[in-house]
This record gives C-alpha cells, structure tokens and sequence, in this order.
C-alpha cells in the first residue's frame, strides 16, 4: 500500500500548519525512511508555505563516496532541495574492533546533531527537528525491551544498560514533542509500516543510499526487520501505542519534555 500525501497531510494538519514560521530541520540518511520522508515534507511544504533544511551527517564514510552524494545531490537539488553535507573528523577505522560499533557511531551522529542545534539556537522556540523513524523501528524497539529487560537474566549493569536503551528509544513513539525550551521534534513516518515506505518510494522513483553498511549485523532492528519482512508481517500504531503503554511501561511525554536540550540532544534523541 503505497502513502497518499493528502491522507497523510490530513493526519498532521495541525502541526505542518504551526511550520510556517519554524525553522525546520530535516535530518537526511540518503536511506528509505528519510528519502521519503523529505518527499512528504517538499511536498507539505508547497501547501502550508513553509519552508525546511535538510541536513546529513556523511557517516560511515565508506557509504558517503563523492559518486553516491553526488548522486543523491543532483536528484534533490533538481527539485530545489539542496542537501547539506556535514563531515566528520572520525573515521571509519574508530569503529573497527569495537564491541558495538554501531552504538558508537549513533553517539558520534549525536555529537554532529547538538552542533547543528547550537549553531542556530538563537531562537529555540521556533526550531523544529524532523527525524525518520517509521513504525518497524517503533516494533524492533518494543521488541528489544521484551528481550532484554524483561525475559533476559542479566546482570544489573547489564539491565542498567539495557533500561537506559528504552528511555531512549521510547520517546520515538510520540509522533510530536514540544520540549520545554520551546522547540519541537515531529516525526512524520512512525505510523507507516517499511512496505509501505518501499512501495511509495518506487513509485515515486525517489533515489536511495545504495552502498549498505559493513556494520549493519550489529543493529538489533535490523535483525528483526528482515524477519518482519520475510513472515510479511505488518503492524498498527495504535495498537502497538496501546501494548507498550499497557505492558511496557512507556514513560509519558512529560518525561522527555522536561529534559533540558543538552541532556535530550546528546543522549536521548
């Protein structure tokens, strides 16, 4: 089933309407549920006259190369989209031999997304972050904790670690936060199932990321997605909204609101 912009428009009318005088920030992988993602967002753009930014962090280096970017460059910017392309003094080699290389790669990426805050913090209360999580990451997340907090026999520090992943993830079931300095997170794609996301990017012909990760064994969702797809499952929001609240304990929004944006920005979103 592929996604209709206007139904999807219709489900967040009220916050692209509030976009108009934000400063928007889109946070682009080259990957699906961003590349769709940014599509949706140019398209809303046009009908609620706002206007948005899309930034990417270039990292792993080995799926950046200057014939990839250069690629996804020329699509976007031939529909007036221009991507900013963020380097990184680390290298791929940093994460290399470690225990969980991808771990280190989200803190690197966080480090990348506080500069990118500070640097255009003068006004906080009208900054806006988009990021693009859809509903298979929500489901791997649920997931996880089941495995890992709940039926798994860890050690403590181990569970602390483990407890510490959901509070951090948990937060990426609400489609729309406003922290307490005044600035918003709004994540358009966490009611869409990755078929769906797949099927509207082919027909949209919308160019994606084509070298994978030499890392992603290490990523628990990406395990689990390519079991959702091969048992062709697909979910509900608002079911899995219900079960997580009901048996997982999903902290309220409040307790993510409250964070200031240092603590939330580096360690939490």
């Amino acid at each position: 089933m592929t996604i209709e912009d206007d139904q999807w428009m219709e489900a967040y009318k009220a916050i692209l309407k509030s976009l108009a005088q934000k400063r928007v920030l889109l946070f682009y992988s080259g990957g699906k549920d961003s590349s769709l993602c940014m599509d949706l967002m140019h398209h809303a753009s046009k009908k609620f006259n706002f206007s948005f930014e899309a930034h990417a962090g270039a990292f792993p280096k080995h799926r950046y190369n200057r014939e990839e970017r250069n690629r996804l460059d020329r699509y976007w910017q031939e529909r007036g989209i221009p991507i900013n392309w963020h380097e990184f003094a680390e290298k791929d080699a940093d994460l290399e031999g470690t225990q969980n290389p991808c771990l280190l790669c989200q803190q690197i990426r966080k480090r990348l997304l506080f500069q990118i805050v500070q640097d255009r913090a003068e006004d906080m209360e009208k900054l806006v972050l988009v990021p693009a999580f859809s509903l298979w990451d929500l489901v791997s997340y649920a997931l996880e904790h089941i495995l890992s907090d709940r039926l798994s026999q860890e050690e403590k520090p181990a569970l602390d670690q483990d407890m510490q992943r959901f509070h951090e993830t948990a937060q990426r079931f609400y489609p729309h936060l406003k922290m307490q300095e005044g600035y918003e997170v709004f994540r358009p794609l966490i009611r869409f199932n990755r078929p769906d996301i797949v099927e509207s990017l082919v027909e949209r012909k919308i160019p994606t990321l084509s070298i994978p990760c030499d890392f992603s064994s290490f990523r628990p969702k990406r395990l689990l997605q390519n079991y959702y797809q091969q048992m062709g499952l697909h979910f509900s929001y608002d079911s899995l909204l219900s079960f997580a609240r009901k048996s997982l304990d999903l902290p309220s929004p409040s307790g993510y609101t409250s964070l200031d944006k240092g603590e939330y920005l580096r360690k939490v979103f």
